[in-house]
């Protein structure tokens, strides 16, 4: 068992109270921690005039508080929160950018820890109650009133920002409609132009007859008939055939070669036989 563990000791690790010493097991209980647990580990030191006024030394941040850069590249810089990540542990400061190899510019996350806090957020009535426990009634009534201007601000801004949107929308409509309004003459002359082609050629061609498609009555008839066309002229052909094969095999008459006798000869022989 570790010496330590078996004091009572406890150890404050960014806002979160730990029995333990050994790094291993704070490392941990730090990372593992539920939400609830790292929303309360995402908190920065407080300017010495808050610290004087509110008798806190860290305090969680939240979206609209204006804080420092302590560390790093963007050290001194200081604007408002834009977002908090309590999964990553990290805060998105207004104007802490980085460009990428394209151009492209993204917000450098940074730890609440290299932050510090000269203005807070009081539009949250939660985060008043929280900091007004143990004050005095002078320093409450402080905050009330520095919460109401602050609200006020908040109301003022968004209201800019929705205007600012309505007027950014309306000039986008006007521009779509200058565009349309540009390109309607274009497209009735472009359907104008094949009407009046058509019109131009002359009266003398006329239309093309259109085939009536036969019905299924007639294309049978049709049918029937050019079988019955095709079995006569397949007979005739047969006809055709057969007395040109008979007029091939009929013998022709062979000529003779001999030399014919004389008749004097002939005479002479009847009158021998006679005598």
């Amino acid at each position: 068992m570790h010496p330590s563990s078996s004091n009572d000791k406890e150890n404050h690790v960014c806002g979160i109270c730990m029995k333990s010493t050994n790094p291993r097991k704070q490392r941990k209980s730090y990372f593992n921690a539920p939400l609830h647990k790292k929303r309360k580990q995402l908190a920065s030191h407080l300017d010495e005039a808050l610290l004087l006024k509110y008798d806190r030394r860290q305090l969680p941040v939240i979206t609209g508080d204006t804080v420092r850069v302590m560390r790093g590249q963007f050290k001194g810089h200081e604007d408002k929160i834009n977002q908090v990540n309590i999964k990553k542990q990290t805060v998105h400061v207004e104007g802490v950018v980085l460009t990428k190899a394209d151009g492209k510019k993204i917000a450098k996350p940074i730890h609440a820890s290299a932050l510090l806090i000269t203005k807070l957020n009081l539009t949250d009535q939660w985060r008043r109650k929280t900091l007004e426990k143990g004050l005095s009634e002078q320093t409450k009534k402080e905050i009330e009133a520095e919460a109401a201007t602050q609200i006020k601000e908040y109301e003022a801004e968004q209201q800019r920002l929705q205007e600012e949107q309505e007027r950014a929308r309306a000039e986008q409509e006007a521009e779509e409609e200058e565009e349309e309004e540009t390109q309607a003459p274009a497209n009735q002359e472009k359907k104008q132009a094949p009407t009046k082609k058509k019109e131009e050629k002359p009266a003398s061609t006329e239309p093309k007859k259109t085939a009536k498609k036969p019905s299924s009555k007639g294309k049978q008839d049709n049918a029937s008939t050019t079988k019955k066309k095709n079995a006569s002229s397949t007979a005739k052909k047969s006809s055709a055939t057969k007395s040109s094969s008979s007029a091939k095999k009929k013998p022709t008459p062979k000529k003779s070669t001999s030399k014919p006798k004389d008749s004097s000869s002939k005479t002479k022989k009847k009158s021998e036989e006679s005598s």
